[in-house]
């Protein structure tokens, strides 16, 4: 039987050669104009609700109208965005049609972290196939409200060493339980794990423990593997543009993860109208002075290309 010792060390070289892969598969710095490759980690799009589109009881959209392709790409365009990684809303449920439909459509500007049925383990038989749809890069698994319970209950048990052994990069979106991913992320090492929102969430917020959940967030940074979106960072402050009280949380999670293991993402349909799309840029390309320019072009797109393989 392996020591702990021997354990962990086997478990941070398998999280540094997974890490060293993809700093290997580094995704494009520049666009064919020569400008900075600007890729946003998470928006969300939705169609309308319908009676063959029906959304989960009780869900509510970020906004009061459908979020679309058409009218993000205009956004996109105007903002200087190349590629947005479209995460599909929980108020959808597990379905990801429209998300494959833009993908579809725009492969050189969309890709897909998928959804899937976490609570039935038969959805196991998915994930070796997972990655062969077109535009899917990966899976987002979220626990929040009842579904926090399956962090601990057994639930999401099988599906981490099924994503590990696929080889399926997860989004994980958590309510104040980041510890809880230190056991998983040490188990099972070559499991390409990223933090949604800096591992924020609203009622952190609200409860003012925004400090102790970004130390959580640090404390996995000695992991390879786990790696942070400073995503959505308008969500969670009173502040206007911006936001210089989220600066010191932003750094302290880019210190610890790195220009390589750290996201630019908006997730702007959350904070709409507290920022345009070109501000949200500005934010991390103007506002925050210990981004270098090379620190800058990881954190705004390259690092998020070569974490997902997006080519």
């Amino acid at each position: 039987m392996l020591s702990r010792r021997s354990f962990i060390n086997g478990a941070v070289g398998a999280g540094a050669a997974l890490a060293a892969q993809q700093a290997h598969a580094q995704g494009p710095a520049m666009t064919a104009a020569g400008r900075r490759m600007i890729v946003d980690a998470q928006v969300h799009l939705w169609k309308a609700q319908a009676p063959d589109r029906p959304w989960v009881p009780g869900m509510v959209p970020q906004l009061p109208e459908p979020f679309t392709y058409d009218k993000l790409l205009p956004m996109m365009d105007e903002a200087g965005v190349s590629r947005v990684v479209i995460v599909p809303p929980s108020w959808e449920g597990d379905r990801i049609d429209y998300a494959l439909e833009a993908a579809g459509k725009y492969p050189d500007r969309f890709a897909v972290m998928g959804r899937i049925p976490l609570a039935d383990p038969k959805s196991a038989a998915l994930l070796p196939r997972w990655k062969e749809q077109p535009g899917v890069l990966g899976i987002r698994v979220t626990f929040l409200g009842p579904n926090a319970a399956w962090l601990t209950d057994g639930t999401a048990d099988w599906f981490w060493p099924a994503a590990e052994k696929a080889g399926i990069p997860v989004m994980f979106l958590t309510n104040g339980q980041l510890a809880k991913f230190d056991p998983i992320a040490r188990r099972h090492p070559g499991l390409n794990l990223i933090i949604d929102h800096m591992g924020l969430t609203a009622d952190i917020a609200k409860n003012n423990t925004i400090p102790d959940t970004i130390a959580q967030g640090v404390a996995l940074a000695q992991y390879p593997n786990v790696s942070v979106k400073l995503s959505a960072t308008p969500t969670y402050t009173s502040e206007p543009y911006p936001f210089p009280g989220m600066t010191p949380h932003i750094r302290r999670l880019f210190e610890a993860f790195g220009p390589q293991r750290c996201y630019w993402g908006t997730d702007m349909t959350n904070s709409f109208a507290k920022a345009t799309y070109p501000q949200r840029i500005a934010h991390f390309t103007e506002h925050l002075d210990f981004l270098s320019e090379d620190d800058k072009d990881w954190v705004m797109g390259r690092a998020i290309l070569a974490r997902l393989g997006w080519k």
